[in-house]
């Protein structure tokens, strides 16, 4: 065994760190450009050193966590998870409130953000309790449990109002999918999603021909075509899907037809009594058929309604004032490019203003200026495109995918559903952060403040992320003599 572990680095997929160093350079490089020249804010000068000191730290931390074995994590992973979460915990009530989050902790100009530590302790426990050897997705205990590790922290981070370091938990999820959990859940997500999207954009407006509330009947069509689809799909009972799917097209389609060219009426009414018959019929069928995945797909339309009437509650009642505003200028209901809409509105600039191989340092009126506020840590990928335009900032993305998806192959080749789980929780959370921050700095998904992994500005997060690959590191080094 000492001459096996004595062989780790040789057994290291140096591909990996290939990629790692890439990244960790080239964050390094845009950091350094954002703050040479920069005019506006004193506070980036001298953030370039800072990062390198970072980047320091977190290669020797990284090396240390090379040299752990691979059973020590899984023994040690519900005291990391345990830990993790009481820091979590006590910084709601220690850290000092900036810009509405308390999730940061200071000691003088020393500040470190405990929810970017909970992520790789979350992993690690969600892997040591699917790599049991009587785990199984199907079992509901189990399944519930699942759920319990991944939203706790969740519950901890919206407590410090921290929005969207909470949401990053959500891709977590995607490892249950991989391990066998149906995939009714993912496309319960989507279509909330959808039904939030449809029923605050539209909530506004009313069709031509009749006066209903296109953000109310819209997102009941959608309803039943979901339902009667997953009653085809993933029930599969054709009997209770030919009834439905008659039933409802017929219905929908006699009832718009009527109160356009004969009768003017309320139409709602009857895209709700079709609900409530889909959801009859379908309890019925599960009663005394015995066909229990209708069951729950009555289940999914009654949450589908009661979530589609809760939208605006949520948007109005819940969300914090600039949360509701970013979420209105996103769908077009507000223009702001004073106040909400201004990052997004200068990211957009700094992005086309690139052109194709960029602009030169002294050009870059975007980032030097100032114009783009957290051009070097949230909005870190326009500062890349401004200064090397489309080749480089491409150049950014392919390898973030690549890395993605090298993770994921050194996931599916783990030996145990440990190693596997593990593996497919850090590329979720990379694809996460790496899809929603450009999305953010395109303009095409809210500004949750998310930072691109290993570009983006942050000692707290690149030792973060740097904890959760160089563990996932070790773990496929000694994938050959796990036992």
């Amino acid at each position: 065994m000492d001459r096996r572990r004595g062989n780790i680095l040789q057994r290291l997929d140096w591909w990996t760190l290939l990629l790692f160093a890439a990244l960790a350079i080239m964050g390094w490089f845009a950091i350094h450009s954002v703050e040479s020249g920069t005019i506006v804010s004193a506070a980036k000068v001298g953030q370039s050193g800072k990062q390198v000191m970072w980047m320091g730290i977190s290669l020797f931390v990284g090396l240390f966590l090379l040299c752990i074995p691979k059973h020590t994590y899984r023994n040690l992973s519900f005291i990391l998870y345990s830990v993790t979460l009481a820091i979590g915990f006590l910084t709601i009530f220690i850290a000092t409130e900036i810009k509405g989050s308390r999730s940061w902790i200071s000691a003088g100009s020393f500040s470190i953000q405990p929810a970017e530590f909970m992520k790789f302790a979350t992993a690690l426990m969600l892997a040591t309790y699917i790599g049991r050897r009587d785990f199984k997705i199907s079992n509901n205990h189990d399944f519930i449990k699942c759920v319990g590790i991944i939203v706790l922290p969740m519950l901890i981070i919206l407590a410090q109002k921290e929005t969207g370091s909470a949401l990053v938990y959500l891709s977590m999820f995607l490892v249950l999918y991989r391990e066998g959990m149906t995939g009714i859940f993912l496309l319960t997500a989507v279509s909330a999603i959808v039904y939030f999207v449809v029923g605050v954009k539209y909530g506004g407006e009313t069709m031509e021909q009749l006066s209903i509330n296109i953000g109310q009947y819209a997102p009941t069509v959608i309803i039943q075509i979901i339902s009667i689809a997953i009653v085809k799909f993933w029930s599969k009972d054709n009997r209770t899907f030919g009834i439905l799917f008659i039933a409802n097209l017929a219905g929908s389609l006699l009832s718009y037809w009527i109160a356009v060219y004969l009768v003017e009426f309320n139409i709602m009414a009857v895209q709700y009594a079709l609900l409530v018959f889909n959801v009859i019929y379908l309890l019925l069928q599960a009663r005394l058929r015995k066909e229990k995945r209708n069951m729950w797909v009555a289940v999914y339309i009654v949450l589908a309604i009661a979530f589609n009437y809760s939208c605006n509650y949520i948007m109005h009642h819940v969300m914090q004032p600039h949360q509701k505003e970013r979420i209105e200028v996103l769908f077009g209901l507000k223009e702001d490019l004073n106040d909400a809409g201004y990052n997004v509105h200068q990211s957009k600039i700094a992005i086309g203003s690139g052109g194709i191989t960029g602009r030169d340092a002294l050009n870059c009126t975007q980032t030097k200026l100032g114009f783009v506020p957290e051009s070097d840590t949230d909005f870190i990928f326009c500062s890349i495109s401004e200064g090397q335009g489309f080749v480089g900032s491409s150049l950014v993305m392919l390898i973030l995918v690549i890395l993605i998806l090298r993770i994921v192959h050194l996931a599916e080749r783990q030996n145990d559903r440990f190693g596997r789980a593990y593996g497919y929780a850090i590329a979720s959370i990379f694809f996460l952060h790496f899809t929603i921050n450009l999305g953010m700095v395109l303009g095409i998904t809210p500004v949750i403040g998310i930072p691109l992994p290993f570009i983006s500005y942050g000692g707290s997060s690149f030792l973060g992320f740097t904890i959760l690959l160089f563990i996932f590191l070790r773990i496929d080094a000694e994938r050959e003599t796990a036992r």
